[in-house]
């Protein structure tokens, strides 16, 4: 079987490094499609797995050229948003009539929509596809939903550490189970995560949005840790009313979420004080997830015609902060 992954940082490395690592010698052929300093460090020396087996070096074939790679059996995309405009011509280059490409990516997809039904059914955003070039680059019967629950981190390129967390959530955007899906969580789990595949995967993608849509904006704009952030009543008290917003949204177009914020923050602080992903960009200079995590929601609020003054703030105020810094590039 052909995988290749594109975007070898924190989750696609590890997706890599599992895979390439757990799974039976000749069960897979891998490779990646990589760039700049993570090219140059994964055919060096392969890419550096650091998790609780130990250290090891995976081998894999990695190019800047999707065309010689050639078609891929399954393509797991693992990129930040800002970056899958640019990359979605290498993806397709990638994909054969029959390649499945799993989505491993935070905030809400272009094909969100697709096969949902109600108000929003087949709504393209342009918060996120502007033009829908994404969704003609990458065959959207041929996409696979993830929600990622793990942690890891990039100490530097090439090189992947698992934090903790193995949980992947996938499912097809109209729904369903066919024998390509189920061949594919049988992977995955090989691989050693525990995968649960869902009827209706924009539910889990649109729960997980809930909680980071607010901690990891006012951590990029406060360079607060979560705890502080839950710790100030003001602050705390705005994330709340962001995501009940964003609730009355997801109950317009099909997917209420009953919990309140305040159970939403329990669960939160239980982590203990760490750095959103966000904050973690803001820092080291890297473009900001803002589209896909708030733009996205303020713009299916327009759509359904839904005041949202606190996504607005959050989102404006965001935005300009990155735009100042020079991390804020709006997708095109």
């Amino acid at each position: 079987m052909k995988v290749c992954i594109v975007g070898l940082g924190a989750i696609g490395g590890l997706l890599a490094g599992w895979i390439g690592s757990r799974l039976p010698a000749g069960r897979v052929e891998l490779s990646a499609y990589a760039r700049g300093q993570t090219l140059a460090a994964v055919r060096s020396r392969g890419l550096q797995l650091q998790d609780a087996l130990g250290e090891k070096l995976v081998p894999l074939h990695a190019s800047d050229r999707a065309e010689a790679l050639g078609p891929q059996d399954l393509v797991i995309v693992a990129v930040k948003a800002p970056a899958l405009a640019a990359v979605a011509p290498a993806v397709h280059a990638l994909c054969g009539p029959a390649t499945q490409v799993l989505t491993a990516m935070n905030g809400v997809p272009w094909w969100f929509f697709d096969g949902l039904g109600g108000p929003c059914d087949g709504l393209a955003l342009q918060a996120v596809d502007p033009g829908g070039a994404i969704a003609a680059a990458i065959p959207r019967a041929q996409v696979v939903g993830c929600v990622v629950h793990v942690s890891s981190t990039t100490p530097a390129p090439g090189s992947v550490r698992h934090v903790n967390g193995d949980g992947l959530i996938i499912g097809r955007p109209a729904g369903g189970r066919d024998a390509g899906l189920l061949a594919l969580a049988a992977l995955l789990g090989e691989a050693g995560f525990a995968v649960t595949v869902s009827q209706r995967i924009q539910r889990e993608l649109w729960f997980k949005l809930w909680g980071n849509m607010t901690m990891n904006p006012v951590s990029a704009l406060t360079g607060a840790p979560c705890d502080r952030i839950l710790d100030d009543p003001l602050v705390r008290g705005f994330c709340s009313a962001v995501m009940l917003e964003a609730q009355a949204v997801g109950a317009a177009f099909g997917i209420p979420i009953a919990e309140p914020p305040e159970d939403r923050h329990a669960v939160t602080r239980k982590l203990g004080s760490f750095k959103t992903s966000m904050l973690q960009d803001a820092q080291a200079g890297r473009p900001l997830e803002l589209d896909a995590l708030v733009g996205a929601v303020r713009e299916i609020g327009q759509h359904l015609g839904l005041a949202t003054p606190n996504i607005d703030a959050l989102f404006g105020l965001t935005r300009l902060m990155a735009r100042e810094r020079g991390l804020y590039r709006p997708a095109a």
